[in-house]
């Protein structure tokens, strides 16, 4: 990789972390050079605003979260396996987070929402793939006959995702997490509670 390209990389990766902690509106351009290092021109010669730095930090986030889930779903075969695997991976998400302001998709959700369109379509795109994430694996699970029949795959995702960020946020807010303990506890329940 060329020196332009690790400098492109590191003010995106210094940037999430500061979009993640600061959200967008709250992040000055003093904010993003003091945590890059590197002066409000040097970033603009790299990216053509504020805002198109925030789109490829969000996405730069998004993927370290992804990788997560490629870890842990490596070598698990069992769509039963897989989807309390997908779970589990909140408990490291909280004690072990990817950047230092929480989950970078519940974050822009909220801050984008009615303010910032192009944000808050990258957030529906992020939830929206984690949805058929676990959409995929309850109907593998159903036609592999390892899940019962009624298991809807819309209706666990929405629970999972709803439970999970909801306890990502309780998390974060009683800086204590047991929230996501007890959830990532239910969750992994619930779902064995829809096998056959």
């Amino acid at each position: 990789m060329n020196k332009g390209k690790q400098t492109r990389q590191h003010i995106i990766a210094r940037a999430a972390d500061v979009f993640s902690m600061r959200g967008f509106f709250g992040t000055s351009m003093r904010d993003l050079t003091d945590a890059t290092g590197i002066e409000k021109g040097g970033i603009y010669n790299h990216f053509s605003s504020k805002e198109a730095l925030a789109i490829e930090s969000f996405d730069y986030a998004t993927n370290l979260i992804a990788q997560r889930f490629v870890v842990v779903l490596a070598g698990k075969e069992s769509p039963l396996e897989r989807l309390v695997a997908i779970v589990e991976v909140f408990y490291s998400l909280i004690d072990d987070p990817v950047l230092t302001g929480g989950c970078p998709v519940l974050n822009t959700a909220i801050e984008s929402d009615d303010t910032y369109p192009v944000l808050r379509e990258r957030a529906r795109r992020a939830m929206t793939s984690w949805h058929k994430l676990i959409g995929r694996e309850v109907k593998a699970g159903v036609a592999q006959g390892e899940l019962k029949p009624e298991s809807d795959p819309y209706t666990v995702a929405t629970i999972v995702t709803a439970t999970l960020e909801g306890a990502i946020m309780l998390s974060k807010l009683y800086d204590d997490s047991v929230y996501i303990q007890r959830a990532v506890d239910h969750m992994a329940d619930y779902i064995r509670s829809l096998a056959l």
